[in-house]
Order: structure tokens, then C-alpha cells, then sequence
């Protein structure tokens, strides 16, 4: 099984379980955080990978909308985009844009 997968899926798992639990604020911040490994902390990279914290809403959700329709390039995002709704996508583009 590819270990992109199986590590999305383990974290819809989690994401669940929080928004069962937490409400849609704190789930919304989980789905952010999937987001740090490559784009730092908060969304705040310091490396070549460009930082999502305060980062225009509509830039936001109109690159991971065309990631997820292979429509803009991408070696990894296309994976990672294609897994949240378009709700989902709406909810972090507001959080990054708020997160400056």
C-alpha cells in the first residue's frame, strides 16, 4: 500500500474523531496542520516550499482546486488536494488567510 495513502487515511481517522468531539474550528486547524511537514509550522515555511500562513483565500483554495483537477503542476499536492471536499479546501483557505 503507497505510505501517502495510508497516512491520509489515518488521518481522516483522526480528523473523525475530532470533529465529533471538537466542533469544525478545531478540525479545521487538524486538516491546517497536515499541511506543516512541507510548509512549516502554522503554514509558515522557511525553505523554498512557499508558506500558506497569510496566504489571499482565493489564491488558496483556486491552486489546491487545480492541483486537485491536475490542471496546475505538482509532484506531491495533486495526492493531498484530491483528498478534502471543496468545503474542506474553503475552511483552510480561510484559516490560512487569518493565520498571519
Amino acid at each position: 500500500m503507497n505510505k501517502a495513502f495510508l497516512l491520509c487515511g489515518l488521518l481522516a481517522v483522526a480528523q473523525g474523531a475530532i470533529a465529533s468531539t471538537d466542533g469544525v474550528d478545531k478540525t479545521v486547524r487538524f486538516m491546517a496542520a497536515n499541511c506543516a511537514y512541507c510548509h512549516g509550522p502554522d503554514g509558515r515555511s522557511t525553505s523554498a516550499i512557499p508558506s500558506l500562513a497569510g496566504m489571499h483565500k482565493t489564491r488558496f483554495v483556486g491552486s489546491m482546486k487545480a492541483m486537485k483537477a491536475g490542471t496546475q503542476a505538482s509532484l506531491v499536492m495533486y495526492q493531498i488536494a484530491a483528498g478534502y471536499s471543496d468545503a474542506e479546501i474553503d475552511a483552510m483557505g480561510d484559516w490560512f488567510a487569518n493565520n498571519k
